[in-house]
C-alpha cells in the first residue's frame, strides 16, 4: 500500500479503525519551530467523533502523544513520531459483515487485491486514518502561520442546501460557531435540520467543502507535472468519500466565454494584481498571489440503516443493513481534514522555494 504523502515534507500514517492506535511519522519538518501542542489537540477535537448530534456517537478522546522530533517545545528537524490511541471500538458491531460485500465500500476491492480484509470498521480504509492527517496538518499550519499563510475550510453545501453569495461575503471563522461548520447561520440551521431528518430515516447525505488559502506568495508550483492545483486535487481526492475537486470557477467555467472569465491585470500600489479571481489563485499550475480557492465534493456515507441487496464473499445473494456508529454526513468533520491536507501540500511546495530560516523562531 501507499501510506505516505508529500515530497520534502512527508507524512507516513499507520493503524486501523479498530486497532490499538492511529499514528504517523512526519519527516522533513523544518527545525526550530515552536510547537503549540494545545493547538494540535484543538485541531483533533474539530475532527473527533461524538462532537454533536449529527455525527457518529463513537466516543474517542483522540489525545495525541508525540514520541519524537520535538525537544523543549521546538521541532528538531528529526522525524516527528506520534500516536493517537483507539479507545471506543465495538468490533462486534461488524461481525455480521465479515463475509459480506457492503455496497459502495472498499470491502470487495480490498479482498480482491490483497486477499485479506479487516472488516472491523473498515480497517485501513476507515476515515479513522485521517486522525494522522489532522496532526500533520496542524503542524503544517503552525509553520505556515510564521509566514502569514492561513487556511480556512467550511461547509458550503449539504444536499441541495447551499450557501448564498461568495466566500468573501462571510467571516469564515464563523463556520466554527455551528455543528455543520457553515459560515452562513441561516443556511447552517437548514443544513443541520436536514442532516437530522436524513439520519432519522436511516439514510445519509453528501455535500461540499469550500477552502480558501490566504497569503500564498507568487510562485508555488512547478510547470507540467508539478502543478499546484494538481497536487491539491490529489491531496483532496485521497480523503475518504471525496468524489470531486474543482478550483477557481471550476466546472462553472464551461458555459462562460473567455471574455467573461479572464482575470484582467492592473497595478495596485506597485504590485500586479487581478480584478477578479476566476483562476482560483493558480495560473499555469503556479500560485499568482491571489487567494487560492477550491471546493471538494463528498458523497453520502455508504453505510446506511436501510436494508440493501448484496452478495457474500462466495457470491451468494443476501441482504445487509448497516450496524455500528456512523456519520449521517461526513462533511462537517471533513472540514478540518481538508484544511490539514491543504496545509501539508502548501508547506511542501513552500519548502521547495524558500529556506527553512523563514520558519525558525529566533
Amino acid at each position: 500500500m501507499f501510506n505516505s504523502f508529500g515530497n520534502l515534507l512527508r507524512l507516513t500514517t499507520f493503524g486501523e479503525s479498530h486497532g490499538q492506535a492511529i499514528g504517523g511519522v512526519i519527516d522533513g519538518y523544518p527545525s526550530g519551530v515552536k510547537i503549540d501542542v494545545d493547538f494540535v489537540q484543538e485541531e483533533l477535537n474539530r475532527r473527533r467523533p461524538g462532537q454533536s448530534a449529527i455525527t457518529t456517537s463513537r466516543n474517542e478522546g483522540d489525545k495525541v502523544n508525540f514520541l519524537s522530533g520535538i525537544f523543549e517545545g521546538r521541532s528538531t528537524g528529526a522525524p516527528i513520531g506520534f500516536v493517537v490511541s483507539n479507545e471506543d471500538q465495538r468490533s462486534d458491531d461488524y461481525s455480521a459483515m465479515k463475509y459480506v460485500h457492503r455496497p459502495s465500500h472498499a470491502d470487495f476491492v480490498y479482498r480482491s487485491k490483497y486477499g485479506i480484509y479487516d472488516h472491523r470498521g473498515g480497517g485501513r480504509a476507515s476515515a479513522r486514518e485521517t486522525v494522522a492527517r489532522v496532526v500533520g496538518g496542524a503542524l503544517a499550519k503552525i509553520a505556515l502561520s510564521k509566514i502569514n499563510i492561513s487556511i480556512h475550510a467550511y461547509t458550503s453545501q449539504i444536499g441541495n442546501i447551499s450557501m448564498e453569495g461568495h466566500y468573501k461575503d462571510y467571516d469564515l471563522e464563523d463556520a466554527e460557531c455551528n455543528a455543520v461548520r457553515c459560515p452562513d447561520p441561516k443556511k447552517a440551521a437548514e443544513m443541520e435540520r436536514y442532516i437530522a431528518q436524513v439520519q432519522k430515516e436511516g439514510d445519509t447525505i453528501g455535500g461540499i467543502v469550500g477552502c480558501v488559502i490566504k497569503g500564498s506568495p507568487i510562485g508555488l508550483g512547478q510547470p507540467v507535472f508539478g502543478k499546484l492545483h494538481a497536487q491539491l486535487g490529489a491531496a483532496m481526492l485521497s480523503i475518504n468519500a471525496a468524489k470531486g475537486f474543482e478550483y477557481g470557477s471550476g466546472f462553472r467555467s464551461v458555459d462562460k466565454k473567455g471574455s467573461e472569465l479572464n482575470d484582467l491585470f492592473f497595478k495596485d500600489k506597485g504590485s500586479i494584481r487581478t480584478h477578479t479571481n476566476h483562476s482560483g489563485g493558480i495560473q499555469g499550475g503556479i500560485s499568482n498571489g491571489q487567494d487560492i480557492f477550491f471546493r471538494v465534493a463528498f458523497k453520502p456515507v455508504a453505510t446506511i440503516g436501510l436494508e440493501q441487496e448484496t452478495v457474500t464473499v462466495d457470491g451468494k445473494k443476501t441482504t445487509i443493513k448497516g450496524h455500528g456508529r456512523h456519520d449521517p454526513c461526513v462533511v462537517p468533520r471533513a472540514v478540518p481534514i481538508v484544511e490539514a491536507m491543504a496545509a501539508m501540500t502548501i508547506l511542501d511546495f513552500h519548502m521547495y522555494e524558500f529556506a527553512r530560516e523563514l520558519f525558525f523562531d529566533r
